[in-house]
């Protein structure tokens, strides 16, 4: 009966160890080097920190205005170019570069020529 309950418990020593053991090695890297990005990967890390930067005040605009901080009014004279500046940012970003103001008014939704409606 010991000798069982010794074996047992020396096989389960075993399977926790050799389940463990790859997360407990260092990983060994192919190379420490990190290259600098080209004027291409600059160019879309500028891009995706300027649309971070717009949609961090888009949040904040917008828990201020339903905290009760910012007025209706100062809501809406605010929000139309943080919203253009986000948009403008995400079409960078995606490659489509950034299309002229339409002549539609501010505050207006705009249609693409596909139907979809654009803010």
């Amino acid at each position: 009966m010991t000798v069982a309950l010794v074996l047992a418990g020396l096989l389960t020593v075993l399977c926790v160890v050799g389940v463990a053991l790859p997360y407990l090695r260092e990983p060994q890297p192919a190379s420490d080097f990190l290259e600098e990005p080209d004027a291409a990967g600059r160019r879309r890390l500028a891009l995706a920190e300027e649309r971070d930067r717009a949609l961090a005040a888009l949040k904040e605009l917008e828990f201020d205005h339903r905290t009760g901080t910012i007025s209706d009014d100062d809501y809406r004279e605010l929000v139309g170019p943080l919203r253009r500046d986000a948009a403008e940012a995400l079409r960078a970003l995606d490659g489509g570069g950034v299309r002229p103001p339409s002549a539609a008014s501010p505050g207006a939704s705009r249609t693409s020529d596909d139907g979809e409606r654009a803010w």
